[in-house]
């Protein structure tokens, strides 16, 4: 007897494919009520698939596969709608949650709230010219969901409240320490930890002291491995300068 099961109709984002064999792809999906998930869309680079055009990146779709015990098979694409209009620096930070989806989550693992939280932070791209606050708020968010929220109110030995006028590193393993520095990129006022903490990125500060905290955390937790569009990013930032 198959042990297969047919799932229908699943709301999904395409996080990344690859091809397999002569004419079929691997599909990493990310869906709102079976997590990330590994499917083959057999015959989907054919020119003749019913698949061709449909399984692209921050296109709203459902999807129905029949599961397997490593990869599941395509059966259906429903389109919900248009593809979303991503272009430039909107278009890689989308790319960059795709990263962070793929490099923190296991497979088979459902994770409504963060899909929620990647299909609105995809819209507030579309809709916003400032995208540093939307990322910000996007990986505050999701180190939270997966295990890893940073505890920015209180400092860890003294236990007592963030407080405006003292200076803090952040230590991954145990949170915020009063440092006697303040020309340390890994050292930050408490003005804008506290303003971090209330989401707060009004000020060009904030948003640079939230980039430089984020990123060390992030990088501390992928112990070692890169993220290729924030290497993209930072070079087209650089030239930009």
């Amino acid at each position: 007897m198959s042990s297969k099961k047919r799932v229908l109709k699943q709301p999904t984002w395409i996080l990344h494919q690859r091809p397999y064999r002569d004419t079929s792809s691997i599909i990493d999906i990310f869906t709102r009520d079976f997590g990330r998930v590994s499917i083959i869309a057999k015959g989907g680079r054919s020119p003749k698939s019913k698949f061709r055009g449909l399984l692209r990146p921050f296109f709203p779709i459902k999807l129905s596969w029949y599961s397997g015990k490593n990869l599941g098979n395509l059966v259906e694409i429903d389109v919900v709608g248009k593809p979303y209009n991503l272009i430039g620096d909107s278009l890689l930070s989308a790319y960059y949650l795709n990263e962070l989806i793929l490099k923190f989550l296991v497979k088979d693992d459902p994770q409504v709230e963060i899909f929620d939280l990647y299909s609105r932070t995809i819209l507030d791209l579309i809709e916003t010219g400032d995208i540093a606050p939307v990322l910000r708020k996007f990986e505050l968010e999701f180190l939270k969901l997966i295990g890893y929220g940073l505890n920015l109110e209180f400092e860890a030995v003294t236990h007592l409240p963030v407080r405006d006028d003292l200076f803090y590193e952040y230590n991954p393993g145990i949170g915020l320490v009063i440092s006697d520095k303040k020309n340390d990129q890994y050292v930050f006022s408490g003005t804008d930890i506290n303003a971090i903490n209330q989401g707060d990125f009004q000020e060009k500060k904030t948003v640079k002291s939230a980039n430089r905290l984020l990123k060390s955390i992030i990088n501390f937790h992928l112990d070692g491995r890169r993220l290729k569009t924030r290497r993209v990013l930072e070079e087209l930032k650089r030239f930009g300068d």
